[in-house]
């Protein structure tokens, strides 16, 4: 299940911010950002309002990790329009992005639409999209080198040179060394390294 901004809140983000249960990790989809291709998608939202609910969600939570969901070439989406998604991306600075090239579903509105772009067209702009997000995912992992985190090791990744994995409060990947005796609890890394989708560190 895929949240929706038209569901979201000041009143949810000062929730998640005073309960110690909650972590600071939100997955809100805005799918484009241009606010033409948002009503042609039959979102009941625009830019504006999808930028105000994110700046008031990091206000409160400092530490959020933001993730979204894209939608690249909907049917009748112009180059200029799949651009302005990317000065979206560029702007708000998502942790991870989850990317799609429109695909028609039968029986929904959309596959019904005339749409001109052909598919390779659509790929230059997808990959300009994945360029920009992949740069700042790396960008934002590299600032974690060098410092701790609190980590909930969770499984065994069959991998020799990092044989555990976990993830920080808020959803980050953290690849590990150490002992399988540690699974099931949280632990204090240092984080030695990283790159676009992880992290890598020791336990301390």
């Amino acid at each position: 299940m895929s949240s929706q901004p038209k569901d979201a809140s000041y009143k949810l983000f000062d929730t998640m911010a005073k309960s110690r249960h909650v972590a600071h990790q939100l997955h809100l989809p805005v799918q484009s950002g241009s606010d033409r291709v948002l009503r042609a998608m039959n979102r009941p939202y625009n830019v504006e309002k999808y930028l105000d609910l994110i700046n008031y969600a990091r206000k409160v939570m400092p530490d959020l990790v933001l993730t979204s969901d894209v939608i690249i070439g909907f049917p009748g989406e112009t180059e200029a329009e799949a651009m302005e998604t990317v000065a979206l991306v560029e702007k708000v600075r998502f942790d991870a992005l989850f990317t799609f090239i429109f695909s028609p579903r039968p029986g929904t509105p959309a596959a019904r639409m005339e749409d001109p772009v052909p598919r390779s067209e659509k790929q230059k702009w997808f990959d300009k999209l994945c360029d920009v997000q992949n740069s700042i995912s790396a960008g934002i992992h590299a600032q974690y080198v060098g410092q701790t985190a609190r980590v909930l090791v969770d499984e065994e990744s069959g991998d020799l040179r990092w044989p555990l994995q976990g993830r920080t409060a808020g959803g980050r990947l953290v690849h590990l060394t150490g002992d399988r005796a540690v699974l099931g609890t949280y632990q204090t890394v240092k984080i030695t390294d990283s790159n676009t989708w992880a992290l890598f560190g020791e336990i301390v």
